[in-house]
């Protein structure tokens, strides 16, 4: 039974050092982690089981990093992103039926590349922007998320302007990405995909690793300044910009 359950030992093999990397940096940054395993990951078995497995590998790491750090959460920025994320997440999941997702993608991509470029060359912020921008943020993260999944670098470039304390970042994006993974491992959970074994093969065979890596980010973490952890911030957020063109265009399907 268990042999037709657990994956081959060639795809763990081959997905297991992607996993640890990925949560390596969702370790360090709250999100990321299906930007750097997915391309790895496509390899070895279907895009419809990757985008299902790192929902669910999202949601337990954000957990685990959010009880971590629960003493530092903003609580009242995910009062106010929280359920704007989920309308916006409703009215993405609506769009993404009636309006083509590429351009939109595109333009995310683009934006999000300018803002973190911006962010190498400009000097450190000396102040935070207003709350206020919680109402733009919220849906828009949402509605990024709804289509395709991509909503934590909205998250981050609004949360790190908010909070200057390293942790409090951390802890709070964490927040948001769990909620966020929630309402799509629910959307999942409704349609039937953890109906099939192989998938809780899959987490389970791959799940070491994911903690390997959360546990790695987070040590690392605790040794870099401020400076240092916003540089790769950035430099994720270019990373993840430039994931987004590429699917965009279309090159990988």
């Amino acid at each position: 039974m268990w042999s037709d359950i657990l994956p081959p030992l060639v795809t763990i093999a081959v997905a297991a050092p992607a996993i640890i990397v990925a949560y390596v940096i969702f370790g360090i940054a709250g999100f990321g982690a299906a930007l750097i395993s997915a391309p790895v990951l496509a390899h070895v078995m279907p895009v419809a089981t990757i985008v299902p497995l790192l929902a669910l590998m999202d949601c337990v790491a954000s957990l685990i990093n959010g009880l971590r750090l629960s003493d530092k959460m903003a609580k009242d920025e995910l009062k106010v992103l929280v359920p704007l994320m989920a309308l916006g997440t409703a009215l993405g999941i609506t769009l993404l039926l009636v309006v083509p997702p590429r351009p939109m993608m595109l333009a995310l991509g683009i934006f999000v590349i300018a803002y973190a470029l911006y962010g190498f060359l400009a000097p450190p912020p000396t102040s935070t922007i207003d709350r206020r921008w919680a109402w733009l943020t919220g849906p828009v993260g949402g509605v990024f998320s709804g289509m395709f999944g991509s909503g934590g670098p909205i998250y981050a470039m609004y949360l790190s302007r908010r909070l200057t304390d390293r942790d409090a970042f951390r802890a709070t994006q964490t927040a948001q990405i769990a909620f966020a993974t929630l309402t799509r491992g629910a959307m999942f959970a409704f349609a039937g995909v953890y109906s099939d074994w192989r998938m809780l093969g899959l987490l389970v065979a791959l799940a070491p690793a994911m903690l390997i890596g959360t546990w790695i980010g987070h040590h690392m973490t605790l040794r870099l300044s401020r400076e240092v952890f916003l540089r790769i911030l950035h430099g994720l957020l270019i990373a993840s910009g430039i994931s987004l063109i590429v699917r965009a265009s279309g090159l990988f399907g």
